[in-house]
């Protein structure tokens, strides 16, 4: 690995991956890269297309024709899907409700950890995902491994969804998570697992500053590792 520095989080749905990256890419300077927008990106192009998730042939062609990129204003990650802005789209509950399945096909995957690693060779980067520690960048100098207690968990997504899903309730989402949970723990495609040297952050108690104090104490000792070589 290059000098460049890569913070790899891992973790469960509606752990706030997101919120303490962009946080920790702002306060450090890094790029902040949304593994999970790009798997949602991709879910929402088979959606629109109905591609037949158990027809290898048609994800091979639509995978071709998928081109993603990501634009940074003021530290906050906007995704485009072949040229169209879907950050909003991307966090719809169609959406959640087939990324895990789609995640874990494994022609997405490989394409998707093949950007996701070109992002990182030449800059110091923060990703987060499921997979970000074990198989994309394995070699990171950070890894974190976040979770939080299930109802917790569903009340902060609950609380992010109702008011562009006002029939939504606190047991759908709740559902949502679990059953996300257990495809993304039990597939045979890169399942989520922490990371043997990942070091474990739950959150279920802990404020967005006491979460970014603890990251970067962490990450200091590489900071001036690399200031001095």
């Amino acid at each position: 690995m290059s000098n460049n520095i890569v913070i790899a989080i891992d973790g469960y749905s509606s752990c706030g991956k997101s919120t303490i990256a962009k946080a920790l890419a702002k306060k450090l300077h890094f790029i902040y890269i949304d593994s999970g927008a790009m798997y949602r990106a991709v879910t929402l192009y088979f959606l629109r297309n109905n591609i037949d998730l158990k027809a290898p042939e048609q994800i091979t062609a639509a995978l071709k024709n998928i081109h993603l990129n990501f634009h940074s204003r003021d530290y906050e990650t906007h995704i485009m899907l072949n040229d169209e802005e879907v950050s909003e789209e991307i966090r719809l509950m169609p959406v959640s409700e087939n990324v895990s399945t789609v995640s874990a096909i494994h022609a997405v995957r490989v394409e998707m950890v093949k950007q996701q690693q070109r992002m990182g060779k030449s800059k110091n980067i923060v990703m987060d995902g499921r997979d970000i520690g074990t198989v994309v960048f394995p070699d990171a100098q950070l890894k974190l491994f976040m979770t939080a207690d299930p109802l917790v968990r569903a009340e902060r997504r609950f609380k992010e969804l109702t008011a562009k899903n006002p029939e939504l309730t606190l047991e759908d989402v709740f559902d949502n998570l679990a059953h996300r949970d257990y495809q993304d723990t039990t597939r045979a495609e890169s399942p989520l697992t922490r990371a043997h040297d990942a070091i474990i952050l739950d959150n279920t108690n802990l404020t967005p500053d006491e979460q970014l104090a603890f990251v970067v104490e962490r990450v200091t000792p590489f900071l001036k590792k690399q200031a001095e070589s």
